[in-house]
């Protein structure tokens, strides 16, 4: 007994004269900065005395209980002392635990997880302790609530038992976050999740909004046994949780971004660079060939256009959209994952595997810890402010697909179950990636016939480019050359411009420039835009270009002028916006039948060309019902039209989408009727 209170008072003594040492500084300015924690780095504690370091690792409730009473200890210059809660951070390696190796030899141990929150509660009050007062002798007694129900004193000093009067409480903020483990698992294997218990200063505004869903969290702190009752009686088996003691944000956001007077000097020597845009384009995935098009706008969708907020409320989109779609072995997939890596907070997911709400968010129901229902985020809304990279979009459910409608063009995302309504934030620009149907995908078909996406959902990407595996001897004989070369000498692809800056520079542009239109850029948009409208001369004509087209123009535009730090967008800014557009019209948006540019086409609608002979199959059946009746037969209306000029597999293909569409039905075997 006696060497425990020796060995717990050269303890005590040991982190006392640590503190002095390296600490008391810094103790002292966390105090008049109104903190009430202050940060301990493991390795200073490592290079005073390793045993000491040890044994926080090991034995960390009865260490902490000294490094307490340590800081009791400290004599510091301020008028009112406060005692301060130490956090400790940087453990090393062999104690950074994957949350899915937790295990029972980890209770009681002082260890380092990673992770994302996946659901957090409400921060609320909790008991700390509790003083009673005996009504016999007037006692009072203090008791420390450890447990989830309240505990009174089980006997007074006089002998008294029974029920005692509360006289005071003392309280704390608390709140519970569920954390899941960011690393790679094997297929069928299910990522850990781990909760995770908050309490004090970790509780505060500023801290609710770092452990809020989404935020991708290092924390250390002690694992402890969290035990189960059946009928009040205690299970052998028991949960875990780790009681949070430091925690810090390992994937920051746009505004964390630090950026050094330096680099600031370098990205503004950078954006006078005439060459710029293709230097960051040659910056984007280089170890992939080609595809500088597509590389164009996707800088673009990374600097993105200004979000604009009207004095009605009206919200305008400032983020881009980018759709991909093509033949398979076109490297789509690739780019998606190199480019939602570039910045903070982005996401990439598969569509063959995401659901609604892993995708938008949904509510889940835990009582015992969170406290009732309780949102969980999914992707878009974890991306919030970044990129959401989706691929195989095409193999998402049509249910899943509905779900994003909201999110891709008001960039939020609404909620109405159990005792929850809320609207999540969702401000994120999506790049998309989608395959056809039959393998390889064909340009003189409109998008809704090969890629099973709604039509209204396809209209909100702002840009949609194809990629196509056509045979080139040169082309290939270059790819395969390019393929070569970075297999043999990978720093033969090594970006211009390296992530890190990159990404610092798409952080300043993001922070500091706000660019307006001037009257040429909207004058040269504008005049675009009704040049295209021009080609529509008639009810039965296409429709080249919509009022969405010249929205994403806008944004594009912007875009531009935040690569070259610019706070005027200029018409140059405008032809960069323009260029872009036609190359994506001219990609998806041309009708080979009526040779003119159809946005039906382009948005995965019906082309004017075909809804043209769908009148002419609907004029044809009317004029045929005169004389045969409501019912025709079904090879009298393929000769009609065959004479009209629509062979008969077009006119079988037709008849089919009038059927779909439910103007048309078969009352019997070869013969059709109108509804």
């Amino acid at each position: 007994m006696i060497e425990n209170v020796f060995e717990e008072d050269l303890e005590v003594q040991l982190f006392e004269d640590f503190l002095n040492l390296y600490y008391k500084n810094k103790m002292e300015a966390a105090i008049l900065e109104g903190k009430k924690s202050f940060e301990i780095d493991y390795s200073d504690l490592a290079k005073f005395n390793p045993e000491l370091a040890e044994k926080i690792l090991n034995n960390p409730t009865p260490t902490f209980n000294s490094l307490k009473s340590a800081i009791k200890k400290i004599d510091l210059v301020v008028e009112q002392p406060i005692i301060l809660e130490p956090r400790i951070k940087n453990l090393p390696e062999d104690v950074n635990i994957r949350i899915r190796n937790i295990r029972s030899e980890h209770i009681g141990k002082f260890i380092c997880i990673e992770g994302i929150v996946r659901r957090a509660s409400e921060v609320r009050p909790e008991i700390l302790e509790i003083e009673y007062r005996c009504q016999e002798c007037g006692r009072k007694i203090s008791v420390e609530q450890k447990e989830k129900t309240i505990k009174q004193p089980e006997v007074c000093e006089c002998g008294k038992r029974g029920k005692f009067e509360e006289v005071d409480k003392k309280r704390f903020d608390a709140r519970w976050i569920v954390l899941e483990e960011t690393f790679e698992v094997a297929s069928g294997e299910k990522l850990g999740e781990i909760r995770v218990y908050l309490k004090n200063d970790l509780t505060t505004p500023e801290m609710q909004r770092k452990t809020d869903p989404g935020n991708r969290l290092k924390i250390t702190g002690i694992v402890k046994e969290l035990k189960k009752f059946t009928k009040g009686k205690m299970r052998t088996d028991m949960d875990i949780y780790l009681e949070a003691n430091h925690i810090e944000n390992i994937e920051i956001e746009w505004e964390e971004v630090v950026i050094s007077p330096e680099d600031e000097e370098k990205i503004k020597e950078l954006a006078k660079n005439p060459d710029i845009y293709n230097i960051l384009v040659s910056s984007i995935a280089p170890s992939i060939y080609g595809m500088d098009d597509i590389k164009k706008a996707i800088v673009f969708q990374l600097f993105g256009g200004e979000r604009r907020i009207y004095p009605d409320k009206t919200k305008v989109r400032g983020d881009i959209h980018i759709l991909l779609l093509g033949d398979p072995s076109t490297a789509k997939s690739q780019l998606l994952k190199l480019v939602s890596n570039i910045i903070p907070r982005g996401k990439y997911v598969s569509g063959h595997g995401t659901s609604a709400a892993g995708l938008t968010a949904t509510v889940i129901k835990d009582e015992e810890f969170l406290g009732g229902w309780v949102l969980e985020a999914g992707a878009m809304v974890l991306a919030n402010k970044g990129i959401l990279a989706i691929d195989e979009f095409d193999k998402m459910s049509k249910e899943d697909q509905i779900a994003m409608h909201e999110a891709l063009e008001q960039q939020t995302i609404s909620i109405a179950k159990a005792s929850i309504v809320a609207t999540l934030p969702a401000q994120v620009s999506v790049l998309a990636g989608a395959n056809p149907k039959f393998s390889r995908f064909d340009r003189f078909k409109s998008i809704s016939e090969q890629i099973d996406i709604p039509q209204t959902l396809l209209s909100r990407f702002d840009l949609k480019f194809a990629l196509f595996d056509i045979p080139d001897i040169e082309k290939d004989e270059k790819i395969a050359d390019h393929i070569m070369k970075t297999r043999l000498n990978p720093a033969s692809v090594e970006p211009i411009i390296k992530p890190e800056f990159l990404r610092k520079y798409i952080a300043y542009a993001r922070k500091n420039i706000h660019p307006e239109l001037t009257q040429e850029a909207l004058e040269r948009i504008k005049k675009f835009y009704i040049e295209m409208r021009s080609m529509y001369s008639s009810a039965k004509d296409a429709v080249p270009i919509t009022l969405r087209q010249q929205e994403a123009l806008i944004r594009l535009a912007e875009a531009s002028a935040k690569i070259r730090l610019s706070d005027k967008v200029t018409i140059e800014d405008a032809e960069r916006a323009i260029e872009i557009m036609n190359v994506s019209i001219r990609q998806l948006g041309y009708d080979v039948e009526t040779q003119k540019f159809d946005v039906d086409k382009l948005e995965g609608g019906m082309p004017a060309s075909q809804r043209n002979k769908i009148t002419i199959v609907l004029d044809t059946i009317e004029e045929l019902e005169k004389s045969l009746g409501k019912q025709i037969p079904l090879n009298e209306l393929l000769l009609e039209l065959e004479d009209n000029g629509i062979g008969k597999n077009e006119a079988e293909s037709l008849i089919n989408k009038l059927q779909q569409g439910g103007l048309i039905f078969f009352p019997r075997q070869g013969y059709i009727q109108r509804i």
